[in-house]
């Protein structure tokens, strides 16, 4: 049912540094009260780091709420009021150890517009070179460089199981015409 209309941004329920947790109280078209909570999230980059010999580096990265470690693409928050690109360079430098020359827009995806207004933005980065910056304390990542052409199919068969790494992957694919 759609509604038609919301009050302004709702009640804050919960606030972290890198998500919040708000209710709206919305009126449906037959003037129906209801609430709904959802995430508001300040957006995060996804990264596909190609190298120039056709291979994504990609993470194997721990995952708590998995219970083990999944392969991914690098990807990471982006602060409240941080640039898009700035964020881009710090996550990859962060979890790869690799600045890019060149970041190219994949476009946007919603991650999960059921419960969040969380974006993630995409980019192909190239012309990398080293740049490390400290990975995050609670990171638990070790590079996995992959070649595209495999990734692809792995996005394609379901081996690779990351959403935002197969849509990254797929993305990234289109644009180098793969």
């Amino acid at each position: 049912m759609a509604q038609s209309e919301a009050t302004p941004d709702g009640a804050i329920l919960w606030a972290g540094r890198s998500w919040r947790l708000r209710v709206r109280r919305l009126t449906q078209p037959d003037g129906s009260q209801v609430e709904k909570g959802y995430i508001e999230h300040p957006g995060a980059v996804v990264l596909v780091p190609y190298q120039d010999d056709g291979a994504v580096l990609m993470l194997r990265q721990y995952r708590a709420t998995l219970g083990q470690s999944i392969l991914e693409l690098p990807a990471g928050t982006r602060g409240w009021q941080e640039e898009w690109l700035a964020c881009a360079q710090r996550e990859l430098r962060e979890e790869t150890g690799f600045r890019a020359a060149t970041l190219a827009p994949l476009g946007d995806v919603w991650a999960a517009p059921g419960y969040s207004d969380e974006v993630m933005r995409f980019y192909l980065a190239t012309g990398l070179q080293a740049d490390p910056l400290p990975a995050d304390a609670d990171e638990d990542i070790t590079l996995a460089p992959l070649p595209l052409a495999d990734l692809l199919a792995m996005a394609r068969d379901g081996r690779l199981q990351d959403a935002k790494s197969i849509a990254g992957i797929l993305r990234a694919a289109a644009h180098l015409g793969l």
